[in-house]
């Protein structure tokens, strides 16, 4: 094998409305907006990655075969824990749609509370036990 991957550096969400999108992810999980690449694209950042929004109709090229907004299942580790990520989403209006629950992610055993954005991806916020 001549490499190996390191890390997930960006992903790249199919949305319906980025100002809405943009703003929900602002607003609920504290992400930071960016526009770049002067071609009014817009991502969204937090740690050391980020989120590449398209607006559907609007992709940049190349993308994957099949895009429609709301197809994604995303898994955010988060620095708090169960109670206090409800607590967020209740403040934000945003439905709990499952958890807390206990799963198992990349690095052990975590408890997890699940939400939707505002196109229905899944939105997972997950604590690591023990953290």
């Amino acid at each position: 094998m001549k490499f190996t991957v390191d890390r997930i550096d960006h992903i790249v969400m199919i949305c319906k409305d980025i100002q809405v999108t943009a703003a929900w992810y602002q607003r609920v999980l504290g992400m930071e907006r960016e526009e770049y690449g002067g071609k009014n694209r817009t991502a969204l950042r937090f740690g050391a990655q980020k989120i590449n929004l398209h607006e559907v109709g609007s992709e940049v090229l190349p993308h994957a075969r099949l895009i429609d907004p709301g197809s994604l299942d995303l898994c955010f580790v988060i620095a708090v824990g169960p109670d206090d990520a409800m607590a967020q989403l209740r403040a934000c209006g945003v439905a709990i749609e499952n958890g807390p629950v206990t799963r198992i992610g990349a690095l052990g055993d975590i408890v997890s509370v699940y939400c939707r954005d505002p196109d229905g991806n899944l939105i997972e916020l997950a604590s690591y036990l023990g953290a």
